[in-house]
């Protein structure tokens, strides 16, 4: 018999934990259908023609960043691609209270997304502090890989940003590499406090404060020449 071909490898853990809270639970099947990113191939700017721009967060966690970024923004159409179950539960508490109706969520894996966007749609993507998988035999399932840089810079237009951030020293040297081996990729960093220092319009997530990796967390500013 044929052996089945596998999918692509995972590029995070867990798809929840603990139950979800009843208030969030609520929002889950109110609030979610109505925000929900259409399944298949779509253009993301029919969602919001008067935006001025389209940003996107992969793995946006508990939301605190993705909602933060959106309420300052409320020109930007900002979607946000999470699998964790508890975490766009979480998203959809910050989205209530912050009024905000300028973000568009994917709850499942962000690759799926990427592939249903048109090229150059994206003027913005944040990877903040994804699973750094960080054993050498689960390297292979961090989500900065090759197939996942030029999907990157597919979607991205020219002069588009991208941000990666990290708190594990082996995943920041890891990511560096990848993006700089790109031809459609600029690192945009002069000094070292452009990756040591949070940028000037970074949030603070609940996540950093707790200091699991290594090392302090690194930010790498890239450019989509």
């Amino acid at each position: 018999m044929p052996q089945q071909p596998h999918g692509p490898i995972r590029s995070y853990g867990r798809i929840k934990s603990r139950p979800i809270k009843p208030r969030q639970a609520g929002l889950v099947d109110s609030l979610l259908p109505t925000i929900a990113l259409p399944e298949g191939p779509f253009d993301p700017r029919i969602l919001k023609p008067d935006a001025r721009e389209t940003w996107l967060e992969i793995g946006f966690g508990g939301g605190e960043h993705l909602a933060a970024q959106a309420a300052r923004q409320p020109d930007v159409l900002s979607l946000g691609a999470e699998p964790f179950l508890n975490g766009v539960a979480s998203a959809l508490r910050h989205i209530d209270e912050a009024g905000i109706d300028n973000v568009r969520l994917h709850a499942g894996d962000a690759r799926d997304l990427l592939a249903a966007l048109p090229d150059g749609c994206l003027d913005r993507v944040f990877i903040l502090f994804p699973d750094p998988w960080p054993k050498a035999r689960h390297h292979k399932r961090r989500l900065v890989n090759e197939e996942t840089v030029a999907e990157l810079a597919r979607v991205l237009r020219p002069g588009g940003r991208l941000r990666f951030a990290t708190d594990w020293a082996d995943y920041a040297a890891w990511a560096l590499e990848r993006f700089e081996r790109s031809p459609a990729f600029a690192w945009t960093a002069e000094r070292a406090s452009d990756w040591r220092e949070p940028p000037a319009d970074h949030v603070t997530t609940r996540y950093e404060t707790k200091k699991l990796g290594d090392c302090a967390p690194v930010f790498l500013d890239f450019t989509r020449i």
